[in-house]
Parts: structure tokens; sequence; C-alpha cells
């Protein structure tokens, strides 16, 4: 890896992994500076819509659609962060395609466990809820 700073080589000096991720802290040979690096496996996952169009999986989106089912609710954007990537690594394990309804499921099962209002938030928007009857059914099987 090259410094960023004069383009020298470098040595890594500590290297930490995770699920998702290997950090390491590396040091320039030349200037002697010390910069971090991220790294992750990237695949190309591609999402399969109700129409049958395929897109690249987008996990910017999945974060704002969580995101926007917890506002005003007493749910730290840390939560929210460990949650989408939960989700993340089980679509991740469903191949290298996978169908929303699959993760609409995953949302709404995992936002069930984190509040019921987002599920409820998320449900509505998720299964289209025409009416107060879509509302009373689906708290009717939160009890």
């Amino acid at each position: 890896m090259r410094c960023p700073y004069c383009s020298g080589n470098t040595r890594v000096l500590d290297k930490r992994d995770t699920e998702e991720i290997t950090r390491r802290r590396r040091e320039c040979l030349k200037c002697k500076k010390r910069f971090t690096t991220y790294e992750k496996i990237e695949t190309k996952l591609r999402v399969i819509k109700k129409d049958q169009r395929r897109e690249a999986f987008d996990r910017e989106k999945l974060l704002l659609g969580v995101m926007k089912a917890c506002e005003k609710r007493p749910v730290s954007q840390e939560l929210i962060e460990k949650t989408v990537a939960e989700i993340e690594a089980k679509i991740r394990g469903y191949g290298p395609e996978v169908p929303s309804k699959v993760i609409g499921e995953l949302v709404m099962k995992k936002l069930k466990k984190v509040d019921k209002i987002a599920y409820i938030r998320f449900a509505s928007v998720y299964r289209q809820f025409q009416d107060v009857g879509d509302f009373r059914k689906t708290i009717k099987e939160l009890k």
C-alpha cells in the first residue's frame, strides 16, 4: 500500500478483523506518518423487485427506510446501524440476487423486536396499507 502523504511504501502496525471489515493501522517507511485503512469485501448484490426488474443493492436506501420508521422514537442511531448491519449480513447470505420481498420481511422482523411503532410504520409503507382496518389488523397481530 502506498502512503497517501508521500506515496512511499508502508507497513502494517496493527490489524483487527470484524465480521465485515478489516482495520489496518499503517506507517509510512519514508515519512513515518501513520494512517488507518478499512477493507470490506465488495460483492455485487442485486435486488429483484416486484416487477422482476433487477437493481443494485443500496445499503443507504435500507438505512434510510429504517431511520424513517424509527423517526421520533426512542431508538438510538447505534441500534439502527446495528440492525441494518444484521439485515445486510442476512441478505448477503442469500447469494448474488435477493427478492425485495425477503428484504422487507427481514426488516419487519427486526423492527418488531426493536420498536413496535417503528414496525407498524414500516409495515404500513411496505404492505401499502389502504385504510384504518389494515392498521388494526397489524396491531392485533402484535398482541
